[in-house]
């Protein structure tokens, strides 16, 4: 299995990242792209790509909570960052309206300028794929990303939580879907059981967003309550039931979908 959204960078995981690794290994899951969502945390993710190379993977971005720190030298950074090449796609980035942690004026600006980076690099052949974030933000999302329709390359909406107009709507742009432990979470997810099954096979991918979102269906719960990588497992067992496939098959089609998608060997 792939993982393709791992906060491994978050300080949680400093006492014992290396077992969380080994954890995760044992339970299937042999690579990982390591989220970078920040200014201090996209050149950490870069640090443990090169640490477990061919194990772990980086993105490099700024999401929509620390748009304020999206200057002309954050710009810059960011662009150095992703001619690595261990950082295998631009984001985390996007739109988020619901805990609006940043003013809404600034996140556009910072998702506006993330997005002109992926439109640079297509145009010069060195695209790199698109990991999106979008939350109560849908239309001004999907705005966004039409003014630059043609001038950039795959994208995936990682987390993906909406309805199920907004996963057509992402579907019908040849977007991939991440799907998270929100699936197991009979409060706010449990509409996305239905959901999945539409999400074609060569558009779906599985990610843990450890340290957060760990699948409430657990049993027992763990008494920590840090999701890790290792509960991928759970995940796509849930995800598999859901669309009425075989465990074995999920976890292939998934896998091979994250590695064309982030060009992974």
């Amino acid at each position: 299995m792939i993982d393709i959204g791992a906060n491994l960078t978050h300080d949680s995981f400093d006492p014992d990242r290396d077992a969380v690794l080994a954890r995760a290994h044992a339970a299937g899951v042999t690579r990982m792209i390591v989220t970078g969502a920040s200014r201090e945390h996209s050149p950490k993710a870069l640090a443990l790509a090169r640490a477990h190379a061919g194990v772990l993977y980086a993105t490099a971005g700024v999401h929509p909570h620390h748009a304020t720190e999206y200057t002309a030298e954050c710009d810059r950074e960011m662009r150095a960052l992703l001619a690595q090449p261990e950082v295998v796609a631009v984001g985390e980035c996007g739109l988020d309206y619901f805990r609006d942690f940043a003013p809404r004026p600034a996140q556009r600006r910072a998702f506006e300028m993330q997005l002109q980076i992926a439109a640079d690099l297509h145009a010069q052949g060195r695209g790199k794929p698109l990991f999106l974030h979008q939350r109560d933000a849908h239309a001004d999302f999907i705005a966004m990303l039409n003014n630059f329709e043609g001038r950039i390359g795959a994208a995936v909406v990682h987390c993906f939580t909406g309805s199920r107009a907004e996963l057509f709507e992402c579907l019908d742009r040849d977007w991939h879907i991440g799907i998270t432990g929100w699936l197991c979470d009979e409060r706010r997810g449990a509409h996305l059981r239905e959901l999945v099954k539409h999400i074609p096979a060569n558009r779906l991918m599985i990610e843990t967003d450890a340290p957060y979102l760990l699948p409430r269906t657990i049993k027992p719960a763990p008494a920590h309550r840090r999701n890790e990588p290792m509960y991928l497992a759970h995940i796509v067992a849930e995800l598999a039931r859901d669309r009425g496939e075989e465990v074995a098959i999920t976890t292939a089609a998934t896998t091979a979908t994250s590695a064309a998608f982030f060009g992974l060997r």
